[in-house]
């Protein structure tokens, strides 16, 4: 997500965080302004790959607590918890925390026997430049985000970095109340992170998955279209679908890289249980 959790993750939390930016975070803004904080809850259905070209794939049902926070350089929501400068017009730098899920090495038949993949935090800049409005109520953006992953699996260890440039495309009120997010990109990691993902340690090959040693590179080209709608003024509904392509990747020939492209997709709702009366301009 965009989001309490990753924008990018090798696990489940991927999903939940693009799904809480479209229900929650891509409300559209009157012209009093947005709430400085909203509390609510999160309920949807999502099915995204175990990790990238994985041939697994979970699905769930969950319920979760959300916070916004619309602060002048503190930000809760929509892209994790983040510190945010404003360079010049049309640039923003932002300094970014957020986590997902694990994911257990017996749920997936091509990783049987090797280590968890432990719970991820992901911390680092992105810089945000606005690329203009094409349209009323749309605006065009690239995002380039250079993100940390800390491992949390007994311990906390650095497993590398990923780079996630994309070109975002986002409507606001678009007709008859629905908000649209569309963005296209790429995700590029540093050989740490691709060994953590696709790399079969001698000790972990057998017959049928060999020792493989993980290349720096791409891991895959996404493109994905999120929208919501407000059903009332404190419950949203929210869509979300993503198509990765991993078959240009750095690491296709690894034996954990079953898939050369997966979608991702998720529904769901989002109840505001709570909101401020301070407006802010957003």
């Amino acid at each position: 997500m965009k989001n309490l959790l990753l924008s990018y993750s090798p696990v489940f939390g991927a999903m939940v965080a693009w799904c809480l930016c479209q229900g929650v975070a891509c409300a559209q803004s009157d012209s009093a302004g947005l709430p400085q904080w909203e509390l609510g809850v999160i309920a949807g259905a999502l099915s995204s790959p175990a990790y990238p070209a994985s041939a697994e794939r979970f699905t769930r049902q969950l319920v979760l607590p959300y916070l916004i926070y619309r602060g002048e350089r503190l930000q809760v929501g929509r892209e994790g918890i983040n510190a945010h400068l404003r360079l010049a017009p049309g640039y923003e730098l932002d300094v970014g925390v957020s986590g997902s899920f694990p994911a257990s090495s017996q749920d997936i038949a091509a990783r049987q026997g090797m280590p968890d993949l432990g719970t991820l935090l992901e911390f680092g800049p992105r810089l945000k430049v606005d690329l203009g409005r094409p349209w009323p109520g749309f605006r065009w953006g690239l995002e380039l985000p250079l993100r940390n992953v800390v491992e949390f699996n007994g311990g906390a260890r650095s497993q590398g970095w990923v780079f996630e440039p994309a070109l975002a495309l986002e409507g606001a009120n678009i007709g008859a109340g629905w908000s649209l997010n569309a963005k296209a990109g790429f995700t590029w990691g540093d050989q740490q992170v691709n060994q953590f993902l696709y790399g079969v340690p001698a000790d972990y090959a057998t017959a049928s998955r060999p020792s493989f040693e993980a290349r720096s590179g791409l891991i895959s080209a996404r493109a994905s279209l999120g929208t919501s709608k407000s059903l009332t003024p404190d419950v949203r509904f929210f869509g979300y679908a993503r198509l990765d392509y991993y078959g240009l990747g750095a690491n296709t020939d690894s034996p954990l890289a079953l898939q050369n492209r997966s979608p991702s997709l998720g529904v769901g709702l989002t109840w505001t249980l709570g909101r401020s009366r301070t407006l802010v301009a957003w």
